[in-house]
């Protein structure tokens, strides 16, 4: 069975590229195409009571958040995302359980004994597709669902949700989406249906009137989270493993997901399920806290702000871009203020080619080693490249081929005191979980 699963993985790569990994040649924008697909496999997201979550930054916590509290009420809960850290199935689960791998070798074979007759879809349009077919077959109460990129022309925008969620807008993905804040907002707001509530986490004067224009235009009720979150008081947990708050819906409450971004995904989430409360599905608050408390490990949430070893103090993030960059690296700084005298900053860093890296790396502490790496993905920024990057922006490091060894050096560098950070890239973080954490998910 694993051989056979292997080969279903195989199509779906090789025959049908994904944009995470090799990049704009994957890329195949408009619902005419998935539309079609859909139809197909008798458009299976109709019989799906969604959320629907986009945004920059953000979107894949907040929907485990969601996802996590609806579980611990009680209701069989699917939850798609992209993209996967070390197994295709971490994209779509039920309950936090993967789908099981004889599941997409079923529907790989399936699709290519049926002849299905339309354009050859993307990678995501058909990993899409398979994960609504199963959550249609398993007569899931909910799925929450996380847009790909952008919004308006993703995959995913054929559900009609019956909530719409948008966490923030950062640059990003600018050669699709648009160069100015404006032009991004639109897009993420395309997911905006008619009559259906849409959640706004975060917005400034450049993109609240985009949103808040979209849902006039389709007569949506609008929750705006950044004028009235209603989490409030956050204090990191001692051993920095979560969070703990205030809250309007549940009280006190606590998480055990970690980075300052946080902070702004968890009132996002919260504020989603005070809408889902008032359309009627019954949430009570203590599955509110238990969700919130436990949304990592109930859902199999994993690369954010990861702390995989205390001594060294190790964290592994996949934040990518400005927005979630400028976050960590402010956070990074205070610990490095807050360590023993001595102590220092080690950055494994590797990124995809198509980033704004120059802007980013304003970001990173002058003071860090960097171990600089590159992903074996054909999207990845050389080794090299980033090398020549790192010292036009004034900062130094030493090259490592591969993933790997670049973290095989930094543990052999690191004294207990040390922080050590791991990321620039999700295919960075990918590479490494499985050397930190010893290996894959349950089959």
């Amino acid at each position: 069975m694993e051989d056979k699963y292997q080969e279903s993985l195989d199509f779906l790569y090789s025959q049908l590229p994904m944009f995470s990994r090799v990049g704009a040649a994957a890329y195949k924008p408009g619902l005419e195409r998935v539309e079609r697909l859909s139809e197909f496999y008798g458009h299976p997201e109709r019989r799906l009571r969604a959320i629907h979550v986009a945004g920059t930054n953000g979107k894949g916590s907040t929907s485990h958040i969601i996802a996590a509290v609806l579980q611990a009420a009680g209701y069989k809960t699917a939850l798609y995302t992209s993209p996967h850290l070390v197994d295709f199935r971490e994209r779509i689960r039920i309950d936090g359980r993967m789908i099981p791998e004889e599941k997409v070798t079923e529907f790989v074979d399936n699709f290519k004994s049926l002849g299905y007759p339309g354009d050859k879809p993307s990678f995501f349009e058909l990993t899409m597709i398979m994960a609504f077919d199963w959550f249609a077959r398993e007569e899931v109460d909910y799925a929450v669902i996380e847009t790909g990129m952008g919004g308006r022309l993703d995959s995913t925008n054929i559900l009609r949700p019956m909530l719409c969620v948008i966490t923030n807008i950062s640059p990003d993905h600018t050669q699709f989406l648009g160069h100015t804040l404006p032009e991004i907002a639109a897009e993420k707001a395309g997911i905006i249906k008619e009559g259906v509530p849409v959640v706004i986490g975060e917005a400034d004067e450049e993109t609240e009137g985009v949103f808040h224009a979209k849902a006039a235009e389709c007569g949506a009720p609008v929750t705006d989270v950044y004028k009235s979150p209603g989490v409030w008081n956050f204090r990191l947990k001692e051993d920095y493993s979560g969070w703990r708050a205030s809250s309007d819906i549940a009280g006190e409450i606590e998480t055990d997901l970690a980075g300052d971004y946080q902070q702004k995904n968890i009132p996002t989430a919260l504020a989603a399920v005070s809408e889902l409360i008032r359309l009627g599905v019954r949430i009570p608050v203590e599955a509110i806290r238990e969700g919130v408390a436990n949304a990592a490990s109930m859902t199999g949430l994993a690369g954010r702000w990861q702390i995989t070893s205390r001594q060294p103090l190790t964290i592994c993030d996949t934040g990518h871009n400005i927005g979630g960059l400028e976050i960590n690296m402010l956070r990074l700084r205070r610990l490095k203020e807050e360590a023993p005298e001595g102590a220092s900053l080690r950055m494994v860093i590797g990124f995809v080619a198509d980033k704004a890296i120059d802007d980013i790396l304003k970001l990173f502490p002058k003071d860090a080693h960097y171990y600089l790496t590159n992903a074996a993905i054909p999207r990845a920024l050389p080794v090299s490249e980033l090398s020549d990057k790192f010292r036009e922006a004034g900062l130094e490091g030493v090259e490592y081929p591969d993933v790997a060894s670049a973290i095989a050096a930094v543990m052999e560098d690191a004294s207990p005191e040390d922080i050590i950070y791991i990321g620039g890239s999700t295919f960075i973080v990918a590479e490494a979980l499985p050397v930190m954490c010893g290996g894959k998910e349950e089959k």
